[in-house]
């Protein structure tokens, strides 16, 4: 055999890391050949056994080293193991180089049995106690908080999308958002000064001038009493101003001077003097700035029920 080994440039050996093994245990055995580069060797197949009675578990991919002389050599690991305490003959190992067959040398392996078994047992036991894992509480509290991460995510998409859903249906129905409307003095008292800088009167447009000027009085009386006095004749609004007025009759009888006049100067075509005019704008003035609640009583409703500052949502 080392004669034809000789002749065909190629050799092949076998070696167990131990030639003793415990039963259940496992060692590795290593084929190898050395060839010339222009040889080709086969390395021996094997299925889940490498003889009945040792097994084989592992087995690593060839691996080729290349020697400076030219050499090369190709190695093989298997991983064996064996459950049978016994002593066994492992016959040499063919490897296939062209169309010849080349044989390692023979090799035995023991596998010894270090318990003493009870044969007056029927009951297969345990080599060692049965293990008890222990629990993985952070893995477990991890899932619980994925678990609740995911459910409040799910809540705030469907919260996020039934108010965007809301919004639109809002929009598509012409729903506006409500407006905070500026405080009724404020207002007026704004309109008073636009009047007063226009002076319309002085252009003769004094019927333009008076309406403009009741019309702010009018507006101002509707959200600082809650009276309908924008719809109201001059009549009316004196009639439903004047519990409000009981105290301060002065005011009351320049606001009715005020009213009067407007009616003359739009509906019988009066043509009132300039100190008259001027004198209109004052009277909106001072019932304006004199009916403006005090800071004590900005937020107490008037006799309507309404705020004294109409500044609420309208």
């Amino acid at each position: 055999m080392m004669f034809l080994n000789f002749i065909l440039s190629v050799i092949v050996t076998a070696q167990l890391d131990s030639v003793q093994l415990m039963i259940g245990d496992q060692c590795d055995l290593h084929l190898q050949a050395t060839l010339d580069k222009e040889e080709q060797v086969l390395f021996p197949v094997y299925g889940e056994e490498l003889i009945p009675g040792i097994e084989i578990v592992d087995r690593s991919a060839p691996d080729t080293v290349r020697h400076k002389d030219g050499t090369l050599q190709i190695t093989q690991g298997l991983t064996v193991t064996s459950f049978k305490d016994s002593l066994f003959f492992i016959p040499p190992i063919a490897f296939t180089s062209g169309t010849d067959t080349l044989y390692t040398n023979a090799l035995s392996l023991n596998v010894i049995q270090p318990f003493e078994v009870d044969t007056t047992q029927n009951a297969i036991t345990d080599i060692k106690p049965v293990y008890r894992a222990p629990v993985w509480w952070w893995g477990i509290i991890r899932w619980i908080l994925l678990g609740l991460a995911i459910a409040a995510a799910g809540v705030g998409i469907y919260f996020l999308v039934h108010y965007l859903n809301k919004r639109k249906a809002m929009r598509k129905e012409g729903y506006q958002e409500p407006v905070v409307l500026r405080p009724a003095e404020e207002v007026a008292l704004e309109k008073l000064d636009k009047i007063k800088e226009e002076k319309i009167w002085q252009q003769g447009r004094q019927k333009d001038y008076h309406t403009e000027l009741t019309d702010v009085v009018r507006e101002y009386i509707a959200r600082r009493y809650g009276i309908s006095s924008q719809e109201q004749t001059s009549s009316e609004i004196l009639s439903d101003i004047q519990p409000v007025l009981r105290d301060n009759k002065d005011l009351y009888q320049a606001l009715k001077k005020m009213l009067s006049l407007a009616d003359l100067v739009k509906f019988a075509k009066w043509t009132p003097m300039p100190d008259e005019n001027e004198q209109s704008l004052r009277s909106a003035y001072t019932f304006v700035q004199e009916t403006t609640p005090q800071k004590d009583e900005a937020s107490a409703p008037d006799a309507t029920g309404q705020a004294s500052t109409p500044s609420s949502i309208e």
